[in-house]
């Protein structure tokens, strides 16, 4: 069985195509984070600025510790905020990622299939066996790919729970710190 030309462009042009869908997945996750981080320092700064101008203007030294403990309880509720949506951008690109990856192992899964077929109907008489225990290892293949990508989706759902429970604990911690 030869490749002609035709085939060979195609596969040609569905690899970049492939990795131009990779790389504007990436680019695009990247920006956003890059996003994310600009728009969490620009506050942050200003409100350093407008903290550091109430910690001035406080009269005395109660009134200072006031202000510094009223300020603290947004800072925990903006950090979990922040890791949230930082957390939620890295899953959301990891999602992308993978339904590219079953995409292209949908359509290797296709070909492979198409080839051995083909090679089934063009192989000499006797090798049927051959064939056979090639396509059994390509069932096994399949379903071992299979089980991983349950697996892998379970591992992920964990995660993702374990993760708001923490975010959960995170908040009510800080909640009972600061009395609020």
């Amino acid at each position: 069985m030869s490749i002609n030309t035709e085939q060979f462009a195609a596969a040609n042009k569905a690899a970049v195509d492939s990795l131009l869908s990779v790389a504007n997945t990436a680019l695009a996750s990247a920006e956003r984070i890059a996003t994310l981080n600009l728009d969490t320092t620009r506050s942050m700064i200003e409100e350093s600025a407008s903290s550091a101008k109430a910690l001035m203007g406080a009269k005395d030294v109660q009134e200072a510790l006031k202000i510094q403990a009223e300020l603290a309880k947004p800072n925990v509720d903006k950090a979990v905020a922040y890791s949230k949506s930082a957390y939620e951008i890295a899953t959301q690109t990891q999602g992308e990622f993978t339904k590219m990856v079953e995409a292209q192992f949908g359509d290797f899964q296709k070909n492979v299939a198409s080839m051995l077929d083909q090679a089934a109907k063009s192989a000499p008489a006797g090798s049927e066996t051959a064939v056979s225990a090639v396509k059994s290892a390509f069932a096994a293949a399949n379903s071992a790919f299979d089980n991983m990508r349950k697996s892998a989706q379970q591992m992920t759902e964990m995660a993702q729970t374990n993760i708001a429970a923490a975010t959960s604990a995170t908040t009510k911690a800080a909640k009972k710190a600061t009395g609020k």
